[in-house]
């Protein structure tokens, strides 16, 4: 069973998926527990993340959006208290979850599994372990307290590579009684990437166009002093490189907030959004020697951004395609987690 408030993801659901089970087009704060399915060994919840972003409005799990973390768990104790309960959970959201409104987010999610008889594990997972694009997510991986958790998926203690700074932080400020039910989840290590960013970018993209060199010179005037050297960097190489570029309002020295253009060459792409307007969609920059091109990133690069093959379906408008994949989880991001936690905790739990 998938619930998605939007009709045209909901679209995408049904045309890469089947429409068996159709997903339900309902605002999560409608749904009625008899509307959901009995015996279900997961519950995934990627509940909007407008108000904890760090660029977002603030207002947290009040908000309107990042607020439908609620109705979730109200379905999940209703199921409870019906004698059908689900074993494991799943909660993602960014990473500004753990720290928004100074931690008391992130506690309060906490709180709500604790009192729901959780453990839980939090975890960032970045996508560029994985794709080369910088997609840092929090996945807090809960089971049922009445059920066993494999050893080999336990740490004694925190780990550097998925239990960031303000994770530990954050376990340190919080109450015994939540501390207790906290598990560190033994992750291994991803093997190296295989695509480069090179091997997303296409010479003749669909969608798509290179900019005319005024726009591309428009571009490159958005850029500081330090970004220009950037590209005076990548042009010395006397090779082909290939960057990505956001723009973003700064204050000039003066304060003032004006425009930047920030470009980055390290083969990871800058994290994928929404397009919410035009600063939002990334812009492919090609430099070899003295010609320099520039161009939005294609939906289908972006796709591949997220681990998606090519043989997933997107839809034909470009912003659509673009929201829908700017929305999305890295694909093997998910599955490794699914591979070395969620599945030997779905089999030792008799899934």
């Amino acid at each position: 069973m998938a619930n998605e408030w939007c009709p045209k993801k909901a679209r995408a659901y049904v045309a890469n998926h089947g429409p068996s089970p159709r997903p339900l087009v309902e605002d999560i704060r409608r749904l009625q527990i008899d509307q959901l399915p009995r015996g279900a060994l997961l519950a995934w919840s990627s509940f909007p993340c407008q108000d904890l972003s760090l660029a977002g409005n603030g207002k947290g799990l009040q908000g309107e959006r990042s607020g439908t973390f609620w109705p979730f768990m109200n379905l999940l104790r209703n199921l409870q208290k019906n004698n059908a309960p689900v074993p494991l959970l799943v909660i993602e959201n960014v990473v500004g979850a753990v720290t928004s409104h100074g931690g008391r987010d992130f506690e309060a999610i906490l709180s709500a599994l604790h009192d729901s008889e959780y453990r839980f594990g939090p975890l960032v997972v970045d996508g560029a372990c994985f794709v080369p694009q910088s997609r840092p997510r929090l996945f807090i991986i809960a089971v049922q307290r009445r059920f066993p958790i494999p050893e080999k998926i336990q740490a004694a203690a925190p780990g550097d590579r998925w239990h960031t700074r303000n994770i530990r932080n954050a376990y340190d400020s919080l109450a015994p009684r939540l501390r207790a039910n906290w598990v560190w989840w033994n992750l291994p290590k991803p093997k190296s990437k295989k695509l480069s960013l090179r091997d997303i970018i296409e010479e003749n993209p669909e969608g798509v166009v290179w900019h005319t060199v005024e726009e591309t010179k428009r571009l490159l005037s958005l850029m500081s002093d330090l970004n220009k050297e950037k590209v005076r960097q990548a042009q010395a190489r006397r090779t082909r490189v290939i960057g990505t570029v956001y723009k973003r309002t700064r204050r000039d020295a003066d304060g003032h907030r004006v425009q930047r253009a920030e470009v980055r060459f390290d083969d990871i792409s800058g994290c994928l959004r929404t397009p919410g307007g035009g600063s939002s969609r990334q812009t492919v920059l090609d430099v070899e020697g003295n010609q320099i091109r520039s161009r939005l990133m294609s939906p289908r690069e972006a796709a591949r951004l997220m681990g998606l093959k090519d043989t997933y379906k997107l839809p034909g408008n470009y912003n659509e395609a673009y929201h829908l994949v700017g929305d999305g989880l890295v694909v093997p991001a998910v599955s490794w987690l699914e591979r070395h936690i969620l599945y030997p905790l779905a089999t030792a739990n008799g899934g």
